[in-house]
């Protein structure tokens, strides 16, 4: 019998062995093919279709919006507690800015090239975003949040044309709803524009082929591209804003991306240095970086000027505020880099492949960036004065 058990005994070490040692290859192997395996879960496979609005569906509707002043359980208004948005409506008896904000990426499935507006789990999730990133800006003015038929995440991740097709075709969206947006929001306020990701994608297109040269371009306080490379020479000089030099300053353009220190870029530098912006190749450019911290361009500074990073629980559904815990410098390619020597906090597990802390762009500076919005707005509106 005891015999018996060791051999029970053994058996069952050697299966344990065995599977420690596939658990560790798995782990060493998905951290050599990381990229491959991602793109191999995520890019669509289905054909692309251009499938129009359903009939009557317009952003005259308040249902096509995740957030606008008019409409109830607005995400936009949510704030930790000690800060408060300000009071905000369509009416005359509004203060402060109008902001257009873009949110990202949040359909996360290779089943389609675009997501319909009416799935819940991207919608949903979108609604966190807005909730979590857009509601920076609601102590500078009243928030208006599309809905819309966003590319896949998987589009950002091949150079395939449909992928292309995929991106044209949810800047439909973005453009219409920017056309609704300035025919219900008050023509006398100023405006901010702000988005992540892929909505920044869509929005520094919006300013080069609709805005620039609008009669609305002299009402923008300033534009957030956050979560985008914007190329210092191929992109720029081709936008209708310079970048911001000051913190004070407006009508200008603020752009970061954030990774985690040791960083590897490459899933981005890759696909960026085989495309041309409007003002020439972006191969081996270097990209705005606008350091949320001091609201310049380039430079360092510690956790201490943080003013408050939004810590996020497992799902995002809810945070934590915490002062003075994140610092940041800019590389020499343009990217924001975070951590360094300094422990970061527990952010969750959404860090992307090389350190990047793309989800988190907003939640590191949230109260940094409030400020510098603010701070923005009154420059403009002393300027208009």
């Amino acid at each position: 019998m005891a015999k018996k058990r060791s051999s029970c005994a053994v058996r069952f070490l050697w299966v344990i062995a065995i599977l420690t040692m596939l658990f560790i290859a798995g782990a060493v192997g998905y951290r050599i093919f990381e990229k491959q395996l991602m793109r191999w879960a995520m890019v669509p496979s289905a054909p692309f279709r251009d499938v129009p609005m359903p009939a009557g569906a317009d952003y005259r509707q308040p249902r096509l919006w995740i957030a606008r002043p008019d409409i109830p359980n607005n995400p936009s208004l949510w704030t930790p507690q000690g800060f408060q948005p300000i009071a905000t409506g369509v009416g005359t008896g509004t203060r402060g800015a109008s902001v257009f904000f873009v949110h990202p990426t949040s359909f996360l499935e290779a089943s389609a090239w675009n997501a319909p507006v009416t799935d819940p789990e991207s919608q949903d999730r979108a609604a966190l975003f807005v909730r979590s990133q857009a509601s920076a800006f609601n102590s500078a003015g009243a928030v208006w949040a599309p809905k819309y038929r966003q590319a896949a995440f998987g589009a950002f991740l091949t150079g395939e044309d449909n992928a292309r097709r995929a991106l044209d075709f949810a800047y439909r969206d973005v453009l219409a709803a920017y056309e609704e947006f300035l025919r219900e929001a008050p023509a006398d306020r100023p405006i901010i524009l702000a988005a992540h990701s892929q909505g920044s994608a869509h929005l520094m297109r919006l300013l080069l082929e609709r805005i620039k040269g609008s009669p609305e371009a002299g009402r923008v306080v300033a534009a957030y591209l956050i979560g985008w490379p914007v190329s210092l020479t191929a992109d720029l000089p081709a936008l209708p804003f310079p970048a911001c030099q000051r913190p004070d300053q407006s009508a200008c353009l603020v752009s970061w991306q954030s990774f985690a220190e040791p960083a590897d870029p490459s899933q981005i530098t890759d696909v960026y240095d085989d495309s041309v912006g409007p003002a020439g190749p972006r191969r081996g450019t270097a990209m705005l970086c606008t350091n949320p911290l001091t609201g310049t361009p380039g430079g360092a500074a510690p956790a201490a000027r943080n003013l408050g990073t939004l810590v996020p629980n497992a799902d995002l559904s809810e945070a934590e505020f915490r002062r003075g815990a994140v610092g940041a410098r800019c590389g020499p390619r343009g990217f924001l880099l975070i951590g360094g020597t300094d422990a970061l906090p527990a952010m969750g597990p959404y860090a992307l492949p090389g350190n990047n802390y793309h989800v988190y762009d907003y939640a590191l500076f949230w109260a940094n960036l409030r400020a510098d919005a603010e701070r923005r707005l009154a420059a403009f509106e002393g300027r208009r004065q």
